[in-house]
């Protein structure tokens, strides 16, 4: 065998080689987190500031877990995370954990940077109640819904908004929990957001 053959079978190998590294990787995890370009918050996950995050630093649009909040869905303490284990940073909770956004005008519009479009049944937001325990684990009984977008099942629009009211008896640090419900899957996706209500 001359030196052009040998050549020509190990780039084939390698070609080979490529080919099934791709077929057996797994399916990419990428979806969508609050911070689009014309969001006015950015959900705790891909917030600039926030240290210590593992490894949902690296993928803030993954968090993801079962749909039908709150009746269903991620388990109390497990909000933030989505039930993620890979993503369990994002579930501690205390007053000075996590950088805020900064609110001075009660309506607010967020927007989802979505890297996978996914055909949607609605998205609902959540915002902690009055008196909430900033320093326990985030729990349903301590939120309550603000807002409900519904949608038709098809596919999401990069850089729509939502815009919603924050009730008039919140102020200072509260937890808005944003679920994005998708329409052809078991799942949803859950972002936690930190802010400021001035």
């Amino acid at each position: 065998m001359n030196r052009r053959q040998k050549l020509s079978r190990i780039s084939g190998a390698l070609a080979v080689t490529a080919v099934l590294g791709l077929l057996a990787a797994p399916a990419a995890q990428s979806h969508g987190y609050i911070g689009g370009s014309n969001s006015q918050l950015i959900a705790r996950a891909a917030m600039p500031g926030n240290t210590g995050l593992g490894a949902v630093q690296y993928e803030p649009q993954s968090i993801e877990g079962p749909k039908g909040f709150p009746a269903q869905g991620p388990a109390d303490g497990t909000l933030a995370s989505g039930g993620n284990t890979r993503f369990s940073e994002l579930d501690q909770q205390s007053s000075t954990r996590w950088v805020k956004n900064q609110v001075t005008n009660r309506t607010v519009s967020v927007a989802w940077n979505y890297t996978a479009l996914h055909a949607t049944t609605k998205w609902e937001y959540y915002i902690t109640k009055q008196g909430w325990n900033q320093n326990a684990p985030l729990s349903r009984s301590s939120l309550e819904l603000i807002k409900t977008v519904p949608y038709d099942g098809s596919l999401p629009v990069q850089g729509q908004t939502h815009t919603f009211t924050i009730p008039a008896d919140r102020t200072g640090y509260h937890v808005i929990y944003a679920v994005w419900v998708v329409d052809n899957t078991a799942n949803a996706f859950y972002n936690v957001i930190d802010v400021n209500i001035q």
